[in-house]
């Protein structure tokens, strides 16, 4: 099991949230046999220990008019990957930077309203990267399994 140091209601409960975080505690609750106060708490305490970091929307871009998905594999220079990281993390049509291993060191999704955005942030951000040994980029046509998080 991924979480070490949970017992079976924990667990229960971070299952039950990750299926639909708006769930009331007294849904919870019911569902694996302690009062809404005991909920709280518990959730609470998985809160504070950061093993559940947040609650958020998942927004489906495919779904609004034209959006495109698309992630990047960079290879940077060593010398030069926190000022790449930096100008990443500081467009709002980035949505997600990763550090991998392997060849490519960074993974990098990007959602622009249309084609003409994605060609300015090729053009204006990630042509202009310093750096770069090497440089990917591929659409994102479809989702066929996108999950957040950890599952248990």
């Amino acid at each position: 099991m991924y979480l070490k140091g949970l017992d079976e209601t924990d667990r229960a409960i971070i299952r039950l949230l990750t299926q639909n975080a708006r769930m009331s505690y007294v849904d919870i609750g019911e569902a694996v046999g302690l009062s809404r106060v005991a909920v709280k708490a518990r959730i609470d305490a998985l809160e504070n220990k950061g093993i559940i970091e947040e609650y958020t929307t998942i927004i489906n871009p495919q779904k609004i008019g034209s959006a495109i998905s698309s992630y990047y594999e960079i290879e940077v220079e060593h010398t030069s990957y926190r000022e790449v990281v930096e100008i990443l993390n500081s467009d709002d049509r980035i949505t997600q930077i990763y550090q991998v291993s392997g060849k490519n060191k960074l993974h990098v999704h990007a959602v622009t309203q249309d084609s003409e955005e994605m060609e300015s942030l090729l053009s204006e951000v990630m042509y202009k990267l310093p750096g770069i040994i090497s440089f990917s980029c591929n659409i994102i046509l479809s989702r066929i399994k996108d999950i957040k998080g950890l599952r248990l």
